[in-house]
């Protein structure tokens, strides 16, 4: 069957593969298959299908590109690997998102919004006498179709005395302004006011109109000199003091800052209003004035793609053509299970999930033909009812003469492969190792693999007892998305789920949860977005457990007889750290036609600090070394030095043993930083109560860890504390205290309560989707 040479082979040979953790791996993947690579988080499947599959499929591709062109892409890396034969062009469908915009939409995403476009330009019903415009003039992205007024956004932003003053009772030097910035910018304000005569001492409300529209809402930026108030024992000379209104900071924060904590507070003061112009449709009034169907572009693209199929009917042959175009578009789309999307609905408000599926609605419609389809989790996000309508697509990428080589951790998907390639036994430098890769039964006989315990494992679920409430937070009535007027009831000190198809409403309902409601207390909420975007950010750094480590070098005799302070051993700051890598470990290498590469920095070796730094030592590790560490190993070092040992327990309690200290944020999963996030809350001494959020805490994660996850959360719950979870995972449901099940689909078919109870009620309930799921995985009475 095979040669030595892989020609004719009809398998993926990938020989000594040394990726991340993976340990000279090799193995045979069979082409024209759907094949599964499994294994708990961190194991190292992803660093085999992608970093080592797909990136040498790239690479090879690359190869074939014109150096003047190679450079003008971004390339991977050249992986570790030996060899790897049989191996062909590959499509990777990974779940990252490119930084969010509000000019990104579902349209853009697929496409659709270009052939929408072009059915308006040329099949449109123009005004009698109008010129025909081009497909150009229906889009808001551009400059001939967007909204002079709010320049294709939609949407006004602007600011209210109500908004920047919430309580005139107070006077400016009180804080009556608080869209002010705190600190000292708020003071150098403040000072600027008193000097240019304004009184700041008297109530808000008691000052002149006048007065206050100019504080609030000048253009002016009037400079003068200041001088400050003189604090017993500090010398402040006078400056130059330059003045801007409440309306401008808060404008220009919003708009130009790029801290999300800066912008976050700024929009707090803003209130958001459809354009007045257009009235939230985004484009000038030419484009408007076209309609097809009797509806505008606009009109058409805030349409459920169900109902835009269906609405897409032809008088003419040009409309013919684009309208079936159009419709075989929206085909996998609506296969896929996201008919409940409209056009016009932006990408920053989709999941991960959401958005790989939309890519892979693309692919369908593209006909390629013996390629490699690599896909990072594509069930994330999906209702059971779902996930079916996922695997006859994965069937049909394959039937079209392709293979598919998915990263998963949903079960269904895993049992309806051809082929499984199981990576394990555990994560990090105990995992790595392919512990099976054939037909997906014969795992059955790989005793190490923690797959095989929950895929053929069918014993039950032992009965848990359902907590009694001790009150009731009551949400609502919500009107937002495709929610009208829903009221909620969480019950208080229990683990509540709240469950539905994708698009049904649950993440906006959850949203409506905030710390003003009464009997939430303090609010903790959890979401997968990363802990960092620069390799600076890292484990240690987010948790806090590095400052608790610097303090400790610092205290060492060799740090005090050398007078080095905690600063000294810090790697973001000069001082302790190597100044040619500027403390980041490595060097960016550029080859030009070829891909930039990484190397240790050639002056400390990767270890981020300067010579002397690294000669101080704590029970013979230095601090290079200590970050070095898994979180397993630091647990050990740190045994006995208690603000430590915390921290790394309950990294160790969430299931984080397997990552490094150092271990930078760029090169963790959503699900990682997740767990990271709720370690650092559990680290935390609680007093009171305290509501726990968390959106699909289980994305991501192997059943195994999600084993290691669901005790962290039950043992808040029995600390006296509430979790609430918005889940897809049917045997998290069937543990939970009270469900919440909205719908009964996505869209304009959901956005209500369809049931709410214990488990075994809701599985009962007529007309929810979610209830035979539920009721299959319900813990059977003995």
């Amino acid at each position: 069957m095979s040669t030595p040479n892989g020609l004719h082979d009809s398998y993926v040979r990938v020989r000594g593969a040394r990726e991340h953790n993976l340990q000279g791996v090799d193995v045979d993947i069979p082409r024209d298959v759907l094949a599964v690579f499994t294994g708990v988080s961190g194991s190292g499947k992803s660093s085999l299908a992608f970093g080592t599959i797909y990136a040498e499929a790239q690479r090879r591709y690359f190869e074939s590109v014109a150096p003047y062109a190679r450079r003008l892409i971004h390339q991977v890396g050249a992986p570790k690997v030996g060899d790897i034969t049989g191996l062909p062009p590959a499509v990777s469908l990974q779940q990252r998102r490119s930084a969010p915009t509000s000019r990104s939409s579902v349209g853009t995403v697929t496409n659709l919004s270009n052939s929408l476009r072009m059915l308006f330009s040329r099949a449109g019903d123009y005004p009698e006498g109008a010129e025909r415009l081009d497909s150009d003039a229906f889009s808001p992205n551009t400059a001939a179709g967007a909204c002079p007024e709010c320049h294709g956004l939609g949407r006004v932003h602007r600011t209210t005395e109500e908004s920047l003053v919430p309580d005139p009772s107070l006077s400016i030097r009180e804080g009556a302004i608080a869209a002010w910035p705190g600190a000292w910018q708020g003071k150098n304000l403040r000072d600027v006011l008193d000097t240019l005569g304004h009184d700041v001492d008297r109530p808000w409300r008691e000052l002149p109109a006048e007065d206050r529209e100019w504080i609030l809402f000048t253009d002016e930026q009037p400079v003068v000199t200041v001088h400050p108030v003189r604090d017993a024992g500090r010398i402040q000379r006078p400056y130059q003091g330059t003045y801007m209104s409440a309306r401008r900071y808060v404008m220009k924060t919003f708009s130009d800052s790029k801290s999300q904590t800066l912008r976050a507070r700024a929009e707090r003061f803003l209130t958001s209003a459809p354009c007045p112009v257009c009235g939230g449709s985004r484009l000038r009034p030419e484009a408007l004035a076209v309609t097809f169907a009797g509806r505008t572009i606009a009109e058409l693209a805030a349409l459920p793609l169900t109902e835009l199929a269906r609405s897409l009917k032809a008088d003419s042959e040009p409309a013919r053509v684009l309208t079936e175009d159009l419709k075989a578009r929206i085909a996998p789309v609506l296969e896929l299970g996201l008919g409940y999307l409209g056009l016009d609905r932006a990408t920053p408000t989709l999941s991960a999930g959401e958005l790989q599926r939309l890519r892979l609605a693309s692919q369908l419609r593209s006909g390629l033909f013996g390629v490699v389809y690599v896909l990072d989790e594509p069930s994330a996000g999906l209702h059971p009812a779902d996930t079916e309508a996922l695997l006859t697509v994965l069937d049909r990428l394959k039937s079209a003469g392709n293979s598919v080589f998915v990263v998963e951790h949903h079960l269904d998907v895993v049992r309806g492969a051809d082929w499984i390639v199981d990576v394990g036994p555990h994560a990090g430098e105990h995992g790595g190792r392919v512990l099976h890769s054939g037909p997906v039964a014969e795992l059955a006989r790989v005793e190490e693999s923690a797959t095989a315990r929950f895929l053929f494992d069918r014993s039950p679920a032992p009965v848990r007892e359902v907590r009694a409430p001790r009150g009731q937070l009551k949400v609502g009535p919500v009107t937002r998305h495709n929610l009208r007027g829903v009221t909620a009831e969480f019950p208080l000190g229990v683990f509540t789920a709240v469950t539905g198809v994708s698009g049904s409403g649950k993440s906006t309902l959850i949203g409506e949860v905030t710390e003003d409601l009464a009997g939430v207390g303090r609010l903790v909420s959890v979401d997968q977005k990363p802990i960092g975007r620069t390799p600076r950010s890292n484990l240690a750094t987010y948790t806090g457990l590095f400052d608790v480590v610097r303090k400790v070098f610092a205290a060492t005799e060799e740090a005090k007889k050398r007078g080095y302070g905690v600063g000294r051993f810090s790697f973001n700051v000069a001082g302790g750290r190597c100044e040619t890598c500027q403390g980041e470990g490595f060097v960016s290498v550029e080859l030009l036609f070829l891909p930039s590469t990484y190397t240790p920095c050639p002056d400390c070796g990767g270890a981020r600090y300067n010579p002397e730094t690294l000669e101080v030592a704590y029970r013979g590790r230095n601090i290079g070394q200590v970050l070095d560490l898994t979180v397993e190993a630091a647990a050990e070092f740190f045994g006995d030095t208690p603000a430590v040992a915390r921290s790394l327990s309950t990294l160790l309690d969430v299931g984080l043993g397997y990552l490094r200290l150092g271990q930078p944020a760029t090169e963790l999963s959503g699900g990682e930083a997740q767990r990271i996030k709720l370690a650092s809350e559990l680290q935390r001494v609680r007093r009171g109560h305290t509501l726990y959020l968390l959106d699909e805490p289980t994305t991501g994660l192997h059943p195994a860890d999600v084993e290691v996850l669901l005790r962290q959360l039950h043992g808040l719950v029995d600390a006296g504390h509430t979790v609430v979870v918005v889940e897809h995972d049917m045997a998290v449901v069937a543990g939970a205290d009270w469900v919440i099940d909205l719908g009964p689909g996505g869209g304009d078919a959901g956005g209500r309560i369809v049931a709410a109870g214990p488990p075994a009620e809701v599985a009962r309930a007529e007309g929810s989707t979610t209830a035979p799921y539920l009721a299959r995985a319900l813990p059977q009475a003995p």
